[in-house]
């Protein structure tokens, strides 16, 4: 009987074994500029290094703007594919939703006007997608800019926003929209990671002019309290992060917009971090999304894109 091939990735001193037994990808949303084309994937089968499928999979009909910013996806515990997405730079009261059995063929999109409540809201910004297993829901949290709501601090006031979220079992009906957390700064770009049976990491972007980069904060619930933000883990200008679960640790992937390109640190913990730079590769134009873990047997056909 043949054995499985070991691939043994080096980081630092510490040497990670991994077995390619799984038939499984990982799957990385994705969007380039402008920002109508729609949809698009990377593909990995390590984590480090990926592929883009020649095809836009999804493009945008709906919102003010037609656009697509900051696909996020993710497979419920049906084996269905949610996706969401930001539909307008500013002017929107909601967000973008479709829904996929093989992410090739999408429902009927619509649009989700979570804070049509608020006549004063600036934007919609990248809604995230998390699975609370704990109360059998998703929770979507995203940044909105409610003028003149809170302490104004260092940010003008139509770029002064804080985090929120609504909960859905079905993406049929939703729960009133409340408050995700409110750090004391303008924070956008919210990531939530079940980092063990009774942890949840929390990672989010620091948007205050003087910072500008990525922070972590914890709790023991899916929707809080959260501790304190941490210190910066990135350097200044970095947004839209991205967690990538290995069999030993984390990859979080960000976008380091001024350089153009993406970055990762590794962490086991998410409280001490090393650069993984040199590590990943990425392509060229790929912008702010979510990382999933796919198996095989979904993406026949999307693989199949790349062979024609």
């Amino acid at each position: 009987m043949s054995q499985k091939p070991l691939h043994i990735i080096f980081l630092g001193c510490l040497i990670f074994i991994q077995c390619s037994c799984k038939q499984s990808y990982y799957v990385f949303s994705s969007f380039q500029e402008p920002a109508n084309k729609g949809l698009e994937t990377l593909i990995s089968k390590d984590g480090y290094h990926w592929k883009r499928i020649d095809s836009v999979l999804l493009k945008p009909m709906i919102g003010k703007d037609k656009i697509m910013r900051d696909p996020s996806i993710l497979q419920g515990p049906d084996g269905l594919f949610h996706l969401v997405w930001t539909t307008e730079w500013k002017g929107g009261n909601g967000f973008g939703y479709a829904s996929s059995k093989d992410l090739l063929h999408w429902s009927e999109q619509q649009y989700i006007p979570v804070m049509q409540s608020e006549p004063t809201v600036v934007n919609v910004w990248a809604p995230e997608l998390f699975y609370d297993q704990n109360k059998a829901s998703y929770i979507i949290v995203w940044a909105s800019c409610i003028p003149n709501r809170f302490a104004k601090g260092i940010e003008e006031e139509n770029n002064n926003h804080r985090l929120y979220y609504t909960l859905t079992k079905d993406f049929k009906t939703f729960s009133e929209t409340k408050l995700f957390l409110d750090p004391g700064f303008s924070a956008i770009d919210a990531v939530l990671v079940q980092k063990s049976s009774d942890e949840i990491a929390l990672v989010l972007k620091d948007n205050t002019r003087p910072e500008r980069d990525l922070k972590m904060a914890f709790g023991t619930d899916a929707l809080g309290p959260f501790t304190a933000a941490s210190a910066s883990f990135t350097q200044k200008f970095t947004e839209g992060p991205a967690v990538a679960k290995l069999k030993q640790g984390w990859l979080i992937y960000f976008d380091a917009y001024q350089e153009k390109k993406f970055g990762a640190v590794y962490t086991r913990d998410f409280k001490s971090f090393q650069s993984a730079d040199s590590l990943i590769s990425v392509p060229t134009g790929h912008k702010h999304g979510t990382i999933i873990r796919v198996d095989k047997h979904y993406l026949k056909s999307l693989l199949a894109i790349n062979d024609k």
